[in-house]
């Protein structure tokens, strides 16, 4: 019997395929995911907030939401549309090379914009533009992983990508601080690790030419099959995006009243508080990171995806539920170990779960753009809820909020049938 591979490319790889890890790749995800990760972390995070203060003076908390929001409304229609057009690329140099190089080179740009702008709308113009094609790196980077991973790696491999989203999002905060006081500085600094980002990753994953790939031509059908939410075969693709929905609220309902939680509920000083912050900063990094190298071989390993994840959401709503009990703040101290393991490995398997509940590989890039929707509405969703509650009932709660959306999370995650 005839078992020599196909010649032709079709846009993924069979566990026969693929006999080792494809290290390469998970490096290549690494550099890149942590170079854009890293930038947007600090400059959203640090430096942007300071800029606006200097432009906006007392008005700067309404402008900040006004950032806020239009940045997250361009970001998810730009992750969704770039996500479609890389499916559809077909190039010497691959389909996902060009968006990610283009991406960082544009992106690279309007953070330049944004450090020069002299006045508020000039800085909200830019920080959109800047989400637009920040979004033309993320959502082709991230179907790498349906690209060249085989299925029995993606546990590896998406620990890797973790890895990178970790290293940026502490990484990047601690450049931004750095450049406090030089604000110019940090903006080119963190604009120029934009830059070498994108190309830096296309250089060591090599992506193989597209061009034999089938070439689709324009109809109301195909536009509606590569721009619109999935429709077929998509029942547990729905399950896996409500349940990284409700997991994404449950971290955010909490850390993003960690500060009053601190200050308001168990009555620490300013001193107090900032104290709590850095060590419950530090709590989260470590166990993050240490879980993201950990959990995804165990993934491949066992052959199962919905178990860690299902396992992980547990623990991230035990760790949510002990503040109840003890204003203490080491309670919260207690959370970010308990809790800050369970995102750790939830981040490092929960990629591979999305890539395994995808409808089509043909649309892989824009199926997953839209699945990171759930990040961002979870981390929109969550604060909302624990603010409304925050206010009938008062910070006690907050931490059963986050319990209970971690738990309803997890079992959407177990009534997910083509996956194990």
């Amino acid at each position: 019997m005839n078992t020599a591979q196909p010649t032709v490319w079709t846009g993924t790889v069979s566990d026969e395929q693929q006999a080792k890890v494809p290290w390469v790749v998970g490096v290549a995800l690494v550099l890149g995911v942590s170079l854009w990760m890293g930038p947007y972390m600090g400059v959203n995070v640090v430096l942007l907030p300071a800029k606006t203060a200097l432009l906006a003076g007392d008005g700067k908390a309404s402008v900040v939401a006004v950032l806020s929001t239009s940045a997250m409304i361009v970001a998810a229609i730009a992750n969704i549309i770039f996500g479609a057009l890389s499916d559809l690329t077909r190039s010497r140099f691959g389909r996902r090379s060009p968006w990610i190089i283009g991406g960082s080179v544009l992106a690279a740009a309007a953070m330049m914009f944004v450090s020069w702008a002299p006045t508020v709308p000039l800085l909200i113009v830019g920080w959109c533009v800047y989400q637009c094609f920040l979004n033309a790196i993320v959502a082709p980077l991230i179907a790498v992983i349906t690209d060249r991973t085989a299925p029995k790696f993606r546990g590896t491999i998406s620990a890797m990508y973790a890895l990178g989203y970790s290293v940026g999002i502490y990484g990047g905060q601690m450049i931004g601080a750095r450049f406090l006081t030089d604000q110019s500085m940090g903006f080119t600094v963190l604009a120029v690790l934009t830059l070498i980002g994108g190309p830096l990753a296309a250089l060591i994953m090599r992506e193989g030419s597209s061009l034999a790939m089938p070439r689709k031509r324009f109809t109301a059908q195909m536009f509606w099959e590569h721009f619109s939410f999935p429709t077929r075969h998509c029942r547990d693709y729905y399950l896996a995006l409500f349940g990284k929905f409700l997991i994404v609220a449950a971290k955010f309902a909490i850390s993003g009243f960690q500060l009053y939680i601190l200050t308001d509920y168990m009555m620490q000083s300013a001193d107090g508080a900032k104290h709590y912050v850095s060590v419950i900063s530090m709590c989260m990094m470590v166990t993050a990171i240490a879980m993201t190298v950990i959990a995804g071989p165990i993934s491949d390993r066992i052959g199962s995806r919905k178990i860690p994840v299902i396992a992980c959401s547990l623990l991230v709503a035990v760790g949510s539920i002990i503040p109840f009990f003890s204003n203490d703040p080491k309670m919260m101290i207690a959370y970010a170990l308990v809790a800050g393991t369970g995102m750790g490995a939830y981040n490092a398997v929960d990629q591979a779960l999305n890539v395994e509940v995808l409808p089509s590989k043909d649309t892989a890039a824009k199926d997953l753009g839209i699945l990171n929707l759930a990040n961002t509405g979870g981390q929109v969703l969550g604060p909302v809820l624990a603010a409304t509650l925050i206010n009938m009932f008062g910070y006690h709660a907050l931490f059963p909020l986050a319990a209970v959306c971690s738990l309803l999370g997890a079992l959407l995650i177990v009534f997910i049938k083509s996956v194990k």
